[in-house]
């Protein structure tokens, strides 16, 4: 096992511990969870720089990486979203955890179909990343209504806007094959 898949691994890992420390009856449990996330934004970044430098990349990494990061990012939009539980906050949440349920689909598709290279990650999926770990890292160490959490909350509809638009570039890349496929 190289290093790199052994770092997206430990992201998966990571996951558990993140939800307890966030619930643990602790004055900095919001701080802690906040930090633990950021550690698995980095690993991701991590894993995919030293894979690349090393030369070590491969398929199960490559099923693996997306994988590990959609599950943290709902696992954090969950919690986010039973600690808000307001409406505004819900819907963009819903509007990132849907889209990474169709674009993990249409990957499936496009690579049933031969074309997986048809919807690779674009530059705006990356830009969509970024904001969105951003906006979950202020939103899980701020309080409500303070600026930290207005602030993710800006970031979380800017990475909502940017969802949507990634999903849209994604869809349009795709189209000829739906087209083929339905007739």
């Amino acid at each position: 096992m190289s290093l790199p898949n052994l770092l997206t691994l430990s992201r998966i890992i990571l996951i558990p511990v993140f939800v307890i420390a966030y619930y643990f009856p602790n004055q900095n449990a919001h701080l802690i969870a906040a930090s633990l996330f950021a550690v698995a934004g980095f690993t991701d970044w991590l894993d995919g720089y030293l894979a690349r430098k090393m030369n070590q990349t491969t398929p199960f990494g490559a099923f693996l990486d997306p994988v590990a990061d959609k599950l943290m990012v709902a696992a954090a939009l969950v919690v986010i979203v039973q600690e808000y539980h307001v409406l505004h906050i819900t819907l963009p949440a819903i509007v990132i955890i849907g889209r990474e349920i169709v674009i993990s689909a249409l990957r499936e598709w496009m690579a049933e179909m031969g074309k997986r290279a048809s919807v690779a990650v674009s530059y705006i999926g990356k830009v969509k990343t970024a904001a969105q770990m951003w906006a979950i890292m202020l939103l899980l160490a701020g309080n409500a209504w303070d600026w930290v959490s207005l602030s993710g909350e800006v970031l979380l509809y800017g990475a909502a806007v940017l969802t949507l638009w990634s999903m849209i570039i994604y869809l349009r890349a795709a189209w000829p094959e739906f087209k083929l496929s339905a007739n």
